[in-house]
Parts: structure tokens; sequence; C-alpha cells
């Protein structure tokens, strides 16, 4: 028996297909949504998700009031839990004493607290909306509209952001990947296949972030691009001298895409967030569960590739039209945004899919169009060349 679509690959693939358009790339035209939101799973062997996300780094457990979504994914999570259920003695490796603990809160009043811990938790029901996709942080100096092809700088890592960086690639950018080296991209190892896929083409450049001459080689990168990419919260920023803001309003036609999991301004720009967990935030589980009775995690971390499609379209346009600015882009908010789309277009078609989606569970996950991943540079291996063709400061 054939799996179902991933839910939302119809607006991932309306989506990919406008930003092809855009910019005229024949590489993007022969993506497709389905490829995009299914090829991490369809790499790793992954199933279709229920209570477990495709990963398995994220549980939605029932609460009181309804269901909660928590990533354990990095070992300090579990350090947290004793603190969030304030149970000392409580085993955090024991799921079973975790869903206990849960079902006896109330959701938002956890998901509150463990957001302040620094935890990735949402609910299903999130007591706010969520906020918009995209929203403008910092307005630049407008620039004539370029004439050559735009230099991408991705500071970003895992997903959405590099994937940003490797659809801007596919349409003909410049990209260059910065990492720092104390602090590697964590899907290089994690996720080989996925890595290589996402940042095949992309110079390298490994810097000493802890160091003056890293931070100014950064900066002097960050001068010499038209785009920069990255998902870092802002106290990351500013421990690197980074003033994201004064760079775009010095700069005429700087774009700068930044990528959180629930916005960029306020107190949701400190809230952790990973693809699963936005997206259920944004209300697909909710979704879900009207739909077939019963909650779960639809797709693979999808708030993920959809916000990387999401952001390298705003990128494009923006830099495009000579348009600079700071764009801040929400996990949250992009899930959001596609859900709604989707239930616009063809909501009976919708609630289909996501019926039959949540009645797979446990079947092996779509078979989405495999692509192959081109030479992918060592780290820092592009670092010396890069840096010796910065003008100097």
């Amino acid at each position: 028996m054939t799996a179902p679509p991933i839910p939302l690959s119809r607006v991932a693939d309306l989506w990919v297909q406008a930003l092809a358009r855009a910019t005229g790339g024949a590489r993007l035209a022969e993506l497709d949504g389905a490829t995009l939101l299914g090829e991490r799973a369809m790499l790793g062997g992954f199933r279709i998700p229920g209570d477990v996300s495709a990963g398995g780094g994220s549980h939605l457990y029932a609460a009181r009031d309804g269901a909660v979504a928590l990533n354990l994914a990095r070992p300090a999570d579990r350090e947290l839990l004793p603190a969030l259920f304030e149970a000392e003695g409580l085993d955090p490796g024991d799921n079973q004493a975790i869903a206990a603990r849960i079902a006896r809160s109330d959701a938002g009043s956890l998901v509150a607290r463990g957001r302040l811990m620094g935890l990735a938790i949402a609910a299903e029901d999130e007591e706010d909306p969520p906020g918009p996709p995209c929203t403008t942080l910092a307005e630049a100096v407008p620039a004539p509209p370029p004439a050559h092809r735009p230099k991408v700088l991705d500071l970003s890592a895992l997903w959405a952001g590099p994937l940003a960086g490797h659809l801007l690639w596919l349409a003909g950018a410049e990209v260059t990947k910065v990492e720092s080296l104390a602090r590697p991209d964590a899907m290089r190892d994690g996720d080989g296949a996925l890595f290589a896929l996402l940042n095949q083409g992309k110079a390298s450049v490994g810097l000493d972030l802890r160091t003056p001459e890293g931070r100014r080689a950064l900066l002097a990168l960050i001068a010499q691009s038209d785009i920069v990419i990255e998902a870092a919260r802002p106290r990351a920023l500013a421990q690197l001298g980074i003033a994201a803001g004064g760079l775009v309003r010095a700069r005429p036609g700087l774009v700068w895409i930044t990528i959180t999991g629930h916005g960029a301004e306020g107190p949701a720009a400190d809230w952790i967030g990973f693809g699963d967990d936005c997206g259920v935030a944004a209300g697909l589980s909710a979704a879900l569960r009207a739909a077939s009775g019963r909650p779960g995690f639809v797709g693979d971390a999808i708030a993920d590739p959809l916000t990387g499609i999401f952001a390298a379209q705003v990128a494009w346009d923006a830099w495009r039209q000579g348009r600079g600015g700071r764009f801040g882009l929400s996990m949250r908010g992009v899930a959001a945004e596609a859900l709604t789309q989707a239930r616009t277009a063809d909501p009976l078609g919708l609630a289909a899919e996501l019926k039959a989606w949540r009645r797979a569970a446990g079947r092996p996950f779509p078979i989405v169009r495999r692509r192959e991943a081109g030479p992918l540079p060592a780290l820092g291996a592009d670092t010396s060349s890069r840096l010796a063709s910065l003008a100097p400061c």
C-alpha cells in the first residue's frame, strides 16, 4: 500500500515554483515541494509519525487540557526536567514518569515555564495565535536593482537556513557557508546525507569566533555579501559584537534573513524552537486531530523545510528589487501560513490528506524524488582563499 502524500506538500510546491519563476532557475523548476519536505525522512528511513516525531526527538504528551510537544533531542534537555516539573526525584530518562507529570499539568503554564528554561516545547492549542511568517526588523537604504549574481553568506545551521542558501545556490547565487570551529553545524555529523545535499556547492569557511580575529573576519565577510542568512537568537549575535539592524541600515541594499522558531522580537525571540514543535505550535497537530480524531506530528520537522523555501523567496525578492532590510522569519508563522493557504485552496482535500496521514502512522515515509549531492568541501577548506580575497578593512 502506497503512503499518503505529505500534507502541505502542495503549498510547498507552489512556493518552489514561484521561486523558480522569480529567479529563472532551471534547476529549481525541476524540484517539487514533496521532495523538499520528505527527502530527509527518505534518506533516514523514517516512518510516518504518530505521537513521536519522525526523527524521534519530539514527543506529544497528553496534558490536562490538551497535547504538549516536548523535544528532548539534546542530552542537556533531560537534565532540565526535574526543574520543569518541580520534582527533584524525577528520573529524566523515564518517559512514563514524564508522561505522568505532564498528564497532571496545565498545558499553557507548562509550556510557558519550559520556554523560559530553554526547552523546545509547544502546546497543541497555543494561548496566543501565531505571528506573521515574516516581519521587517530593520530597513536599509534602497539600492539600484543589481546586475550581478548575489553573494550569499550562510551563517545558519541545521535545516531551514541551509535549505534557503541551497535554493539560492540552485538559482545561481554564490554561497559561502561559515561555521564556528568551536561549534560546527551539528548536522554535519548528525545527519550527514542531508548536510551534503544542502551544502553542496557552497564555499566552506571555518572561523574561531571566540577570538577578535575571527569576529573581524566575519564582519569583513558580511561587508562583501548581498544576502546574509542567520538563525541565532539575539544574545548570540550580541556576544559576537554583531548588530544586524545597524549593519543593514548602514549598507544600501543589504538583505539580512533572521530565522527563529517563534519570531525575532519580544520574549518569543528567545524561545527555542525546532521544526516539529514549531509545527505543533502553528496548529498542525490540532488540524490533524480535527480531521482524524487523534493528534500527531505532520510531516518530518515540517516547519524547517517550509521556512527554508519561504526564506529563499523573501531573500531573492528583496535583493532583486534592491530593497534591503532585516527580515525575521518565524518557523511557527511560516507553518501557520502554509496551513492557512492549504485550507483556503482546498479545505476538503486538506482534511482528507490529514486523515490519511494519521491513519498511516508507522508505515514507511512517502518515497520522494531522490537527489544526489555534489562535491562537498571539508570544513574550512575555503577559509584561506576567501579571507585573502577580502578588501582591507
